[in-house]
């Protein structure tokens, strides 16, 4: 078979194999690990010091212990001349319903949410303080080859369905962008979110349980992570997270 027609497929499995071979299971433990959420675009001229903002939480000692960040691309400014590679239309809905829920005044680039709730403090001073302690319960995450399994113990009353997200982080990527706001610049990124999927869990008197196969990959990297979170079913705001390395 010719090498063409080969290399589509090849391109398939590359972005859907496991991004990791070993069997991994994390625990939060029972304080609540702040998710931290940037809303991001390659398009975007503001954005870049943001990014490298985020790309500086690799080296934080807090990191997976007490916050797990998450780089959402959205498409929305895609029309000013430069398509992100890593954005969705799902990630700016995901942003919108922030917005619907009055958890944040409006959607725009860079945004910052921390459990969420808007952070605009990050355009005074980019400190992350995390004020995140109390109890909620623990979530376990397990992957192994292409699936996730997620377990909650709650410790407070919640509703009988509650949602399960799992996320796929790139890092050490970079682009160099020849159109629009920020043409003529290579940007970095990391903490990128590179597929993204969720399901209802199901309530059992031991707590709440969900399986799912690990999302599909649109962009390939040379190292990755894995973010999950529990929410209720129709508000984004996260109840409990964790995340670690892949």
């Amino acid at each position: 078979m010719p090498w063409f027609r080969t290399f589509p497929l090849c391109l398939v499995f590359l972005l859907s194999a496991p991004v990791s071979a070993e069997p991994i299971t994390l625990h939060s433990g029972d304080r609540q690990i702040s998710l931290l959420e940037l809303y991001t675009s390659e398009g975007c001229s503001s954005c870049p010091p943001a990014d490298r903002w985020m790309s500086s939480l690799k080296s934080d000692r807090r990191l997976w212990r007490e916050v797990v960040p998450v780089a959402f691309h959205v498409d929305y400014w895609d029309y000013l001349g430069w398509k992100d590679r890593f954005a969705s239309a799902a990630y700016g809905a995901r942003q919108r319903a922030y917005a619907q829920y009055d958890l944040i005044r409006s959607v725009y680039t860079p945004g910052l949410i921390l459990n969420g709730e808007e952070w605009r403090g990050w355009f005074l001073r980019p400190q992350l303080s995390l004020e995140a302690n109390e109890a909620v319960g623990e979530l376990t995450l397990e992957v192994n080859d292409r699936q996730a399994k997620g377990r909650f113990v709650n410790r407070r009353p919640l509703p009988e369905t509650l949602q399960m997200h799992v996320a796929v982080l790139g890092f050490d990527l970079s682009t160099a962008v020849q159109r629009g706001e920020n043409q003529g610049r290579t940007l970095t990124h990391d903490f990128v979110v590179l597929g993204y999927e969720m399901t209802p869990m199901i309530h059992s008197e031991t707590g709440y349980r969900a399986q799912m196969k690990l999302p599909n990959l649109t962009d390939s990297s040379h190292r990755h992570a894995v973010a999950g979170w529990v929410s209720l079913t129709e508000n984004p705001r996260p109840i409990q997270a964790v995340g670690g390395w892949l």
